[in-house]
């Protein structure tokens, strides 16, 4: 896995360690044991490898569940 994240440093992506433990940011870089990210708001998240069950990209385009301001429920 170590390996792997470090092919990975200047990618966003989201980092599964079971239960409800899920995080995102930017691969910085990946030393000692330890998964370095950053956040969206420049903040700084250091994760053990070895806890790490699932990591995958962050997709662009992807959607989040919320509320949206165009829409038609708004126009009634």
């Amino acid at each position: 896995m170590k390996e792997f994240l470090s092919k990975m440093v200047g990618r966003k992506v989201d980092v599964f360690c079971g239960g409800a433990a899920s995080l995102r940011g930017e691969i910085i870089k990946v030393e000692g044991g330890v998964l370095h990210l950053k956040d969206d708001e420049g903040q700084m998240c250091y994760v053990a490898v070895e806890k790490i069950t699932v990591v995958w990209e962050v997709r662009e385009d992807e959607k989040r569940a919320g509320f949206f301001i165009n829409s038609p429920l708004n126009n009634r």
